[in-house]
């Protein structure tokens, strides 16, 4: 099955990206649309929509490639900390976010709610339910 997205296109040097790291089963490249100077993204170069449907020995090595390009953008960047995010709804290829961050750099999180009153304890069991 051929990956049209973007990520696909980029991968096979269809239209070009700024690469960081590449090897045979990962692509690091700079993000078009950065929360932050020096955002990157990682993906493998095997399709696949969402986390879940990544084998475990490649997700695994796909995390522990994050943790080195971590080291190196917390060196390179003299951040201080790396935010790593998986949201994966904007392109459907699993792909990682790592976004330097400075205590004082004033980015706000996401929005935050409250339960209502025995809420938590019933989505926590649906999800236990389902483990």
């Amino acid at each position: 099955m051929r990956n049209d997205t973007i990520f696909g296109k980029i991968i096979r040097a269809e239209i070009p990206a700024t690469k960081v790291y590449e090897d045979e089963k990962c692509l690091a490249f700079m993000d078009i649309n950065p929360v932050s100077k020096g955002h990157i993204l990682l993906i493998p170069k095997d399709h696949y929509e969402w986390m879940q449907d990544v084998p475990n020995e490649l997700l695994a090595y796909l995390f522990i490639k994050t943790k080195e390009l971590m080291i190196g953008m917390k060196k390179g960047l003299s951040c201080d900390y790396i935010q790593v995010s998986v949201v994966g709804k904007d392109v459907p290829h699993f792909h990682i976010h790592l976004m330097p961050r400075y205590l004082d750099d004033k980015l706000s999180g996401w929005p935050t709610f409250s339960y209502e009153t025995g809420e938590m304890e019933t989505w926590a069991e649906k999800i236990k339910n389902n483990l």
